[in-house]
């Protein structure tokens, strides 16, 4: 699984996200990971915002999918703009109480029911500078290390013993 609680205090989850954002990243994960995607939640970038989901496809893009779980949600929250500049596609993810006419064309579009998601729309390809794609990579790869050495910390054993 995708999640790691890690000793308990998982900083994963840390009560920013409702009951309803988990159940859509959940699902979202599961179809991400069955298209082989490389999934990292709650990733910060080096601007200092946090997005939900930042995953890596086969082929090396870079996505970022923002969870949006109500009309409120999604317009009191105008920071995802900013994401594009660290992505070469940006999603949307949401569940189906919310209206999908709220969401921008210009960017993907994702609808999870906790068990499974469906991309509904493809994101437009804005392909990232190489140094912008280099320092991304690097603090994913950072950032997915160190979130395994605190989850082998966490269970007392090594991932060999696992």
């Amino acid at each position: 699984m995708v999640i790691l609680n890690i000793a308990g205090n998982n900083p994963l989850i840390d009560g920013r996200q409702s009951a309803r954002a988990m159940m859509v990243r959940r699902g979202v994960q599961i179809l991400l990971h069955d298209m082989r995607h490389a999934i990292l939640p709650e990733f910060v970038l080096s601007s200092g915002r946090r997005a939900d989901l930042v995953t890596v496809s086969e082929k090396g893009e870079i996505w970022i999918i923002e969870i949006k779980t109500s009309i409120e949600d999604f317009r009191v929250d105008r920071k995802w703009p900013e994401y594009r500049a660290y992505c070469d596609r940006l999603f949307f993810a949401t569940h189906k109480d919310v209206p999908l006419d709220i969401f921008p064309e210009d960017c993907g579009l994702f609808l999870s029911d906790g068990y499974g998601g469906h991309l509904l729309r493809d994101a437009p390809e804005h392909k990232l500078p190489p140094a912008t794609r280099k320092s991304v990579m690097l603090n994913f790869s950072r950032a997915a290390a160190q979130r395994l050495m605190l989850a082998e910390w966490a269970s007392g054993k090594s991932f060999d013993e696992m």
